[in-house]
């Protein structure tokens, strides 16, 4: 699929999306940002790491604002992201895979727990991860 294409059906799934598949959307782009920042240091292209990292920090900083500060889980979930975000700093300062392979953990079984409690909230078969 040509970048075109790519960028019209993303942009598609996220004018169609329900606001909890954005969510899961963009814990998904934060993983992958950091898997390709944790390739990036794995080949020590330190500029497409530096790139990503700043990707991942900026989702993280976009799943803060969403917060519904309603509901006590939003603080805690403040503190998470502002967690991941202390450590991706950290990453790019420092190159340090394990925090970043930390990191990656973190958000992904935060994005597993949104998926299946979206499922269980929502009745549906099958959530986008």
């Amino acid at each position: 699929m040509n970048q075109q294409a790519q960028a019209t059906y993303l942009r598609m799934q996220v004018n169609t999306a329900a606001p909890w598949e954005l969510t899961t959307m963009l814990f998904s782009g934060c993983i992958k940002f950091m898997k390709q920042g944790l390739m990036a240091i794995e080949n020590e292209d330190f500029n497409l790491k530096n790139i990503n990292i700043k990707k991942a920090v900026d989702i993280l900083d976009e799943l803060t604002i969403t917060l519904n500060h309603n509901y006590e889980i939003a603080d805690q979930l403040g503190k998470i992201y502002d967690y991941v975000k202390r450590r991706l700093f950290h990453v790019n300062f420092k190159l340090d895979v394990y925090a970043l392979q930390e990191c990656i953990e973190l958000i992904s079984e935060l994005r597993d727990t949104w998926v299946m409690a979206m499922k269980e909230l929502h009745g549906v078969a099958k959530v986008q991860s």
